[in-house]
């Protein structure tokens, strides 16, 4: 079952860091890179939506991206390492 897993949550894992990526950058609606944006969006808001109701206000930052990369691979560590 990690054989399958490892890849899995490495894979969302780079969505993650994609979001975060992307969010650096002012994509407008007639982008070529809109839908790309748009669609990692739509990916990862169902994950980070939950998280940012129990953080604190940071002053405008948003740590939900990087807490769920680091729980990811928290899990990954002992995963990887039955393999």
């Amino acid at each position: 079952m990690s054989a399958v897993l490892v890849p899995v949550l490495q894979l969302i894992s780079l969505v993650f860091v994609a979001r975060a990526i992307l969010s650096w950058f002012p994509v407008r609606p007639s982008s070529p890179l809109y839908p790309v944006v748009r669609g990692v969006d739509r990916l990862t808001e169902p994950i980070l939506e939950p998280i940012r109701r129990f953080l604190p206000p940071m002053g405008g930052i948003d740590l939900s991206n990087l807490i769920v990369i680091v729980v990811i691979n928290f899990l990954l560590v002992p995963l990887a390492s039955r393999l």
